[in-house]
C-alpha cells in the first residue's frame, strides 16, 4: 500500500496512443472523473479519460479519507446516501483491500449552539433514514474515556466510512479500464474543440479526439480551464495540511474532529491529522473577482480561513498564471502536472500538540509523513453539476469543497447519466451552473 499522496514521481500507471474518435472523454483522474468514466463505460459508451499528470495525483489523494453522510449539505445527502452503498458495491469488484471500513463520523461540540445546530441537522438526516444520533456530555465522555477535554455532547453516524484514498482511487480506476474506459495519464487536455457552438472534441497535448460529449471534472483547475473558453464560475482553491502519524494504539476506529482537531484510523495503524476548519485562501485574480459572491461565507465563519498574498507560481489563480490561451500553445495543466502545495508544518507542529493534549494518554505522537491539498470549493459551499449553459456537450462536475472523495461514486453515477440523458434520481437544482449569474441568492450549507 502506498504511504503518501501520489506525486509527480509516481510512475504512469495508465498509458497508451490517444484515439481519433470516442463517445465521451473524461477531463480529470480524480474520484470524481474516474466514477464517471466508470458509469457512463457500464451503460455502453467509449469512454477516454485523460488526466495531465497521475490518477488521484492531486486532491483525491490527499484528503482526509471520509467518507461521510454526517453533515452535508442537506442537497448533497440524498447522493451521498446513494455513495455509500456504492462505495462497498466498487471494494469487492476491485478485489483490493483499500481500507474500506464502517468505523463512523462523530463531531463534538464543546457549546449549547454547536451541540443545537447539530440537532437540526440530525432531524433533516433522520427523515432520509441516516442513523445519526445526538450524544450527551456523559455518552461523549464514555464513548471517548481518554479525551482530556469535558464535553458538551456530540454527533455521530455509526454508518459512515472510511478508506485510504491514495490506494482506492487507483483501484477505482483498475476496474474503469477493466470495464473499458480507456485511460490515459500525462496527457493534458489543452482546450475543447467547439465547432458551430457546440462541443466536437478536445484539444490534447498530443493531439485532437473528437468527441460530442465532454464531462469537465478537473478539481482546482476547472476554473482556469471554463475562463478560456469564455465562461466563469466562482470556484476558488483553498490549502489544507494533511499529516500521518506513527501508529498508535488503537483508541478510536472510525472518525472524529472537534474545533481545533480532525482525526482518523488508518489502515496502518495510525491516524490521519488535520487541523480542523482551518483552510488557507491564496489570493488570486480570480480571488478579488469572486470577493462579492463569497461574502455570506465570510459572514458565517469569519476566522473559517487565513489569507495569503498570493499563490506560488503555476497554481490556477497565481498572478502570474495565463488566462487565455490557443489550442497549439503550451499551458498551465502542462507546466505544472501535479498541484503539489508544501503543508505548513508551523501549523501541523501545532495540530500535533493539540492531538496530544486531548489524548493525554496516548504515547508520544510522531508524525510519519505530511502533505497538503488545494481544495476547489464555490461559494455556497456546494458543486457544479450540470450541463454548461454557455457550451452545448460539456457537463460540469466541480467545487466539492472536500467532499469529492466520499460522494465520488454517487456524483460519478449523476454525471454519467446527466451525460447521457437519463433518469438522475435526485434534485439537481441546487448545483445548476448559471446560479452564480442568474440573480439568485447564495444559499450556504451547514456551518460544519
Amino acid at each position: 500500500m502506498q504511504a503518501f499522496p501520489i506525486s509527480d514521481t509516481s510512475p504512469v500507471q495508465f498509458a497508451g496512443p490517444l484515439p481519433a474518435a470516442t463517445d465521451v472523454v473524461v477531463i480529470g483522474g480524480g474520484v470524481i472523473g474516474i466514477c464517471t468514466a466508470l458509469y457512463l463505460a457500464q451503460a455502453g459508451q467509449s469512454v477516454v479519460l485523460l488526466e495531465k499528470g497521475r490518477i488521484a495525483g492531486e486532491q483525491s489523494s490527499r484528503n482526509w479519507g471520509w467518507i461521510r453522510q454526517q453533515g452535508r449539505d442537506p442537497d448533497e445527502l440524498p447522493i451521498m446516501i446513494e455513495a455509500l452503498g456504492r462505495w462497498k458495491e466498487l471494494a469487492a469488484q476491485t478485489g483490493v483491500d483499500f481500507g474500506l471500513r464502517q468505523g463512523g463520523v462523530t463531531y463534538f461540540a464543546q457549546t449549547a449552539k454547536q451541540l443545537a445546530g447539530f440537532e437540526r441537522w440530525t432531524a433533516h438526516a433522520r427523515g432520509l433514514g441516516v442513523d445519526t444520533k445526538i450524544l450527551n456530555g456523559s455518552e461523549t465522555a464514555s464513548m471517548f474515556p481518554q479525551m482530556s477535554a469535558r464535553m458538551r455532547g456530540a454527533m455521530v453516524t455509526p454508518s459512515d466510512m472510511r478508506a485510504e484514498p491514495w490506494t482506492a482511487v487507483p483501484a477505482l480506476a483498475g476496474i474503469a479500464r477493466a470495464a473499458g474506459v480507456r485511460i490515459i495519464e500525462n496527457c493534458a487536455v489543452r482546450m475543447l474543440d467547439v465547432q458551430a457552438g457546440n462541443v466536437a472534441g478536445v484539444v490534447t497535448e498530443r493531439g485532437l479526439i473528437k468527441s460530442p460529449s465532454v464531462v469537465l471534472a478537473g478539481g482546482a483547475w476547472s476554473s482556469l480551464f471554463l475562463r478560456n473558453h469564455g465562461f466563469d464560475i466562482p470556484q476558488l482553491s483553498v490549502r489544507e495540511s494533511v499529516a500521518a502519524t506513527h501508529v498508535l494504539p488503537d483508541f478510536h476506529s472510525g472518525a472524529a474532529a472537534d474545533n481545533r482537531v480532525a482525526f482518523r484510523r488508518r489502515m496502518d495503524g495510525g491516524y490521519t491529522l488535520s487541523p480542523a476548519g482551518v483552510a488557507e485562501l491564496f489570493i488570486g485574480p480570480d480571488a478579488f473577482r469572486a470577493f462579492r459572491k463569497y461574502l455570506p461565507q465570510l459572514r458565517q465563519t469569519p476566522f473559517g480561513q487565513t489569507y495569503r498574498p498570493m499563490s506560488p507560481k503555476g497554481f490556477p489563480d497565481a498572478w502570474g498564471t495565463p488566462r487565455r490561451w490557443a489550442g497549439d500553445e503550451v499551458t498551465p495543466f502542462e507546466r505544472m502536472r501535479i498541484l503539489d502545495p508544501a503543508p505548513d508544518m508551523k501549523q501541523l507542529r501545532r495540530l500535533v500538540r493539540n492531538f496530544q493534549e486531548r489524548f493525554p494518554s496516548l504515547p508520544q505522537v510522531r508524525l510519519k509523513s505530511a502533505w497538503a491539498g488545494m481544495i476547489d470549493t464555490m461559494p455556497d459551499q456546494v458543486p457544479i453539476v450540470d450541463h454548461c449553459p454557455a457550451i452545448p456537450g460539456l457537463v460540469i462536475g466541480t467545487g466539492m469543497a472536500g467532499h469529492g472523495f466520499g460522494i465520488g461514486p454517487g456524483m460519478g453515477r449523476v454525471l454519467a447519466a446527466l451525460v447521457m440523458g437519463d433518469a438522475l434520481g435526485h434534485d439537481l437544482k441546487r448545483f445548476r451552473a448559471d446560479r452564480f449569474s442568474d440573480g439568485s441568492a447564495i444559499d450556504l450549507g451547514p456551518p460544519f
